[in-house]
């Protein structure tokens, strides 16, 4: 399937949802006051049904994210292998990836601190949810000592049935450098193996996602049946804080392509202004990639050789508001649930934020939003029966996920043309 193909797909999917969504919170309000045809039963198996749904998409999580990081890592270590401007590229990556995580988590604390979260409001859409809501133990709930015991699983296998999540990452970063020491005979079929289960597990999960209106149909359904239509105005909130907190990103991002790319505010925003427009209309970073090169290397006076190597390279390794919107989503499902958010927990988080926006780089939002939120919730203790109905409502924030991503993509591009002239310059 092309890119453009599958951009199409997904944008008409993401409509659909929305719609379903909507729906069901409508005809739940209406069973609510009305009542439903076969009662308790007609109930029971419409929330049966929602919770299939969700269990299908949760059987991909540990065989997705371990192949994912696998090769992420694979294909990191061999671009920083093809040359210092590579290697350069990738440290800048991981630098501002680094930054980016520690501002989602201060921006979404903040954020929700100003503008928390109606407790009615929470109350109802959360009594609207059904199955297994217990909140899990967290990696980072239990002090230093269980946090550094928990990054080295015993187990693995024990690990990933028991959904310790975080050492199932760790083992699987160990593994995926492990591999970049092999010779080229042995690398080649064991990389080409986890390749062919990462897009087993995709082809999956887009076969889940085709079903993805019936299932939150279903799910929410069952909220508006025990909510009504008070729901909506937490779904509401939930877009705009995670819009917020993105839009605050982009806005950091000008203020570090001017500082560390020395470049005025005035030129970076009208270079990149084009590139945000087709982000803005295509939700796709690759769709973004021909206009990245022409304004880098017009407007931004980055050379055709970095643009052409380090653009390329940002689109399939660098996602920058993976970690600040993942954080955000897992950070507002705790304040949904009142789960306090201790310093262990929110670092467990940031840690895994970070691993996993390495491997999910490139999947469709629809795709990444389960594989990328629902191991970060897991490591923070969070149940994962109300991201449907934030998957639902993703359209809105992933707009503003490409809009990032091609600004910082710019930025990287920029920065990494001023450390190459500098280092020039020393040489000479």
């Amino acid at each position: 399937m092309t890119q453009s193909r599958t951009a199409a797909l997904f944008s008409s999917l993401s409509l659909r949802v929305l719609l379903a969504l909507a729906a069901g919170l409508i005809a739940g309000a209406a069973a609510q006051m009305y009542g439903i045809p076969g009662g308790t039963g007609t109930i029971a198996l419409i929330e049966a049904l929602g919770q299939l749904w969700l269990n299908a998409l949760r059987m991909t999580i540990i065989p997705l994210v371990f192949a994912l990081l696998v090769t992420g890592i694979a294909s990191i270590a061999d671009a920083a292998a093809t040359g210092r401007l590579a290697l350069r590229a990738v440290v800048v990556f991981a630098l501002l990836l680094v930054g980016a995580t520690v501002y989602g988590i201060a921006a979404s604390q903040g954020l929700h601190a100003l503008w928390p979260i109606d407790p009615e409001g929470a109350r109802l859409l959360l009594a609207g949810t059904s199955g297994d809501t217990a909140v899990r133990e967290s990696v980072g709930g239990g002090g230093l000592a269980a946090f550094l015991t928990s990054l080295a699983p015993s187990n693995p296998i024990r690990a990933a049935a028991d959904d310790a999540i975080l050492g199932v990452v760790v083992f699987a970063i160990v593994f995926g450098f492990a591999t970049t020491r092999l010779s080229a005979r042995l690398r080649q079929p064991l990389t080409i193996f986890f390749e062919a289960v990462a897009e087993t597990m995709i082809v999956i999960v887009h076969w889940v996602l085709r079903a993805a209106p019936i299932g939150v149909f279903a799910l929410s359904l069952g909220v508006g049946l025990r909510a009504g239509l008070g729901a909506a105005g937490v779904l509401g909130h939930y877009i705009a804080l995670v819009v917020l907190a993105l839009v605050g990103l982009i806005l950091l991002t000008y203020v570090v392509a001017v500082v560390f790319g020395r470049i005025s505010l005035g030129r970076f925003a009208r270079a990149v202004a084009p590139a945000q427009v087709v982000a803005f209309s295509t939700q796709s970073s690759l769709a973004c990639l021909p206009v990245m090169v022409e304004r880098a290397r017009d407007r931004l006076g980055v050379s055709a050789a970095t643009a052409g190597l380090v653009l390329p390279l940002a689109v399939a390794v660098f996602r920058i508001t993976s970690t600040v919107a993942n954080l955000a989503v897992c950070i507002y499902v705790a304040h949904l649930y009142g789960i306090p958010l201790t310093p262990g927990v929110l670092f467990a988080g940031g840690v895994t934020a970070l691993a996993i926006s390495v491997g999910t780089v490139g999947l469709p939002g629809q795709v990444s939003f389960f594989a990328s939120i629902a191991p970060i919730a897991l490591v923070m203790g969070l149940p994962l029966e109300v991201l449907p109905l934030l998957l639902a409502v993703e359209v809105v924030p992933d707009i503003f996920r490409t809009i990032g991503n091609v600004t910082a993509d710019l930025a990287a591009a920029r920065i990494v043309e001023g450390r190459e002239e500098a280092a020039e310059t020393g040489a000479a």
